[in-house]
């Protein structure tokens, strides 16, 4: 799939773009069906809510998962980030990311690259995130909200909050988010399972908690260009991937043909 000169142009300009049903129900279907087994894991790449039980995120399922691992190849993923980022790219952390029905918690007001900058020694900021709902994201089951051109601000100053969720996360404060909304607005894409809203690294983002009784399912892939690689290796190899190799896209119909 070719991004055209429009969805480029309003990349560069907003940060982000979002494509409806870019992958069909069946596609979902098979995905989807992995999940729960996904969630029942017990191991130290399935990261839980507060309350010990209930999934919050599962890094790395390319390396147990079947229909993932075809899913971090695929050419409706991969080859517009080669688009926007200049040329090939390899994976640096690929999560599924829960938000279950009453229990899911909140994401703190954070930059993506800001975490991998200071935790992963990234260069620069020529990398950005694929997210593919598998669950239709709607207003009432905690869509992830966005403030639109706000990637163009660099790198804002944040602290490390290791208190409010289970997972530690580099958070933005209150005045710095208030007036980046104030000049820019705020948008939380809605959309069906199968849609792919894509974002740029420095991009301001957030999710609130889900109160509904409908989970919110969706596959974030963070795609680096290989020249932009990490220097550094303090986190495990599950959250920061440590192979730059570019990656090779499978077949568009990889996730639902016979192997």
């Amino acid at each position: 799939m070719i991004l055209n000169s429009s969805q480029l142009a309003q990349f560069e300009r907003d940060g982000w773009l979002f494509q409806e049903n870019l992958f069909s129900p069946e596609e979902v279907a098979v995905l989807m069906a992995d999940v729960p087994r996904i969630y029942a894991l017990k191991r130290e790449e399935v990261v839980r809510e507060k309350d010990g039980e209930t999934p919050r995120t599962a890094f790395a399922a390319q390396y147990y998962s079947e229909p993932f691992r075809r899913l971090s190849r695929h050419p409706r993923l991969i080859e517009p980030v080669r688009q926007i980022l200049g040329g090939d790219v390899y994976l640096h952390q690929f999560k599924v990311n829960a938000k279950a029905a009453f229990d899911g918690d909140v994401w703190q007001w954070h930059q993506d690259y800001g975490t991998w900058q200071r935790d992963d020694g990234m260069p620069d900021s020529r990398a950005l995130n694929i997210a593919l709902f598998l669950e239709d994201v709607t207003a009432c089951n905690g869509p992830l909200m966005l403030i639109p051109d706000s990637h163009r601000g660099g790198v804002f100053d944040a602290g490390h909050d290791r208190a409010t969720t289970s997972y530690p996360l580099w958070t933005l404060d209150q005045e710095t988010v208030s007036r980046l909304a104030q000049e820019k607005g705020m948008v939380a894409p809605l959309g069906k399972a199968g849609s792919v809203l894509m974002f740029h690294g420095n991009l301001v983002h957030g999710s609130p908690g889900n109160m509904s009784p409908f989970s919110r399912t969706i596959v974030y892939i963070s795609a680096c260009h290989v020249d932009n690689h990490i220097r550094k290796f303090e986190r495990p190899e599950w959250i920061a991937h440590r192979d730059f190799t570019a990656i090779e896209c499978l077949p568009d119909d990889c996730l639902i043909a016979s192997v």
